[in-house]
């Protein structure tokens, strides 16, 4: 069970739904239990070739509650996979196994943008670069 770089179009049907609806579930569940002042996406699903095992990318706004929603979601996992097997039984014969993740691509990009905008800018200082060694 390996995730493959090229996707076939099953597996991008599969992934698409799945990240539709772990969303709804996640959102639903967060309103539910009163949560306010966080936001809960899933950026991506990957799926494996075999279709039994899924990973979830999910992104938390604001970001530092990423691991605590993280650790809340993995306590719940077994209902949420219920739940979306209830929404996608008519879709999937079988729902995979799922595995979440935070997504901290937008931090990181994030953390570029202060980089270059801030005063540690390598193209208008050139000094902060380590100096090449010639060989």
């Amino acid at each position: 069970m390996y995730f493959c770089t090229m996707e076939t179009n099953r597996q991008k049907k599969i992934a698409g739904v799945l990240q539709r609806d772990v969303a709804d579930v996640i959102q639903h569940a967060l309103r539910e239990a009163g949560v306010q002042g966080i936001l809960v996406s899933v950026t991506k699903v990957s799926v494996t070739t075999d279709l039994s095992i899924a990973k979830v990318y999910m992104s938390v706004f604001p970001h530092q509650e990423g691991e605590k929603v993280l650790k809340e979601v993995n306590a719940v996992k077994s209902q949420i996979k219920h739940q979306v097997a209830q929404r996608t039984k008519h879709q999937l014969r079988r729902m995979p196994e799922v595995s979440y993740f935070i997504d901290d691509s937008l931090e990181y990009i994030s953390g570029i943008e202060k980089a270059v905008k801030g005063g540690e800018n390598p193209i208008e200082n050139p000094d902060l670069l380590e100096k090449r060694k010639k060989k």
